[in-house]
């Protein structure tokens, strides 16, 4: 099936006027009441908990209410509703998307993809072998402004991610890319190379939800600027700036009041069919290759750095 990738996850949430803020100071853009999106078109959609119109909430009151996949065309569209509408409700929406729950009981929706392409190079590195950026193009630049591109992926916490990775291997054409031991997999659709936009982490029942969600950016140099951006605006930062060693993406994460932490990631792994997947441990030393610890600027004329 030619599953893309998310297009877009919709939240019903506490505090509305938090979480727009928020999504503004990220760096998305606002696309009428309710959505704020990447310069390709994927997004996210932010609406009050009790707003009439969301799907109903997972027992475990996660923001997240339902998570929409791209597909490449109307008849991926058509091969999905086949494939599931066989042991399960699936619904067709007025703008011909449709919508159903999977064997664990989020809400998917899938639609022909509003993906548009991005005309933005990707960030450029000189090295001694090559000089890929040019001469006289700087590197970096303190008015510079990060680009949030595109939707990258979704991370789930579920009670059972045997049950999941199946579903979605089986039923949808995912595969598992990479897997921590005894915690859940990664997984790509077909429709992608990236190393996953799907990750599950088993979790006891009354946590399953959103754990975190994130969108690509052009390069580690807009992932620290971001990151550095949200910390000079007051919010909390989780877990970075680093460097993961599954997927190899650049990372930072922040704690969010859409009930999960949002990520900013850049430079993630391609795959295709003739990889094979790795498996390790999870825990520090196979989490990241290595993890960075933010500190206000400072310069050396002034004395030591300040202490954490």
């Amino acid at each position: 099936m030619n599953i893309i990738g998310p297009d877009k996850l919709i939240f019903g949430v506490d505090d509305v006027e938090a979480c727009r803020q928020f999504a503004r100071d990220y760096g998305l853009a606002e696309q009428g009441e309710h959505s704020f999106v990447a310069l390709d078109g994927t997004g996210i959609e932010v609406r009050s908990r009790d707003d009439e119109s969301l799907p109903a909430a997972l027992a475990s009151g996660s923001m997240l209410r339902k998570t929409v996949y791209g597909v490449a065309d109307q008849a991926t569209l058509d091969q999905i509703k086949a494939e599931l509408e066989t042991d399960r409700d699936v619904k067709v929406l007025e703008d011909g998307s449709i919508e159903l729950l999977d064997d664990l009981g989020f809400v998917l929706g899938f639609q022909v993809t509003v993906r548009k392409a991005v005309d933005l190079a990707a960030e450029r590195v000189n090295s001694v072998a090559q000089c890929n950026r040019g001469i006289n193009h700087v590197g970096v630049s303190k008015d510079h402004k990060p680009s949030i591109q595109t939707l990258s992926h979704v991370v789930y916490f579920v009670p059972d991610p045997v049950k999941a990775e199946a579903f979605y291997e089986k039923r949808l054409g995912f595969v598992t890319t990479d897997r921590f031991t005894g915690v859940g997999p990664f997984m790509r659709p077909a429709g992608t190379q990236d190393h996953h936009t799907l990750f599950f982490i088993g979790t006891p029942p009354h946590m399953q939800g959103c754990e975190h969600f994130t969108f690509h950016l052009s390069g580690p140099t807009d992932v620290m600027q971001a990151g550095t951006n949200m910390v000079n605006k007051g919010y909390q930062s989780f877990w970075g700036p680093g460097r993961h060693l599954f997927g190899s993406n650049w990372f930072w994460y922040f704690k969010s009041p859409f009930g999960c932490n949002m990520e900013f990631d850049a430079d993630m792994d391609q795959h295709d069919d003739s990889w094979t997947g790795r498996e390790a441990m999870m825990g520090p030393d196979n989490s990241q290759a290595f993890l960075l610890q933010y500190r206000e600027k400072w310069a050396p004329a002034g004395g030591p750095p300040p202490k954490a």
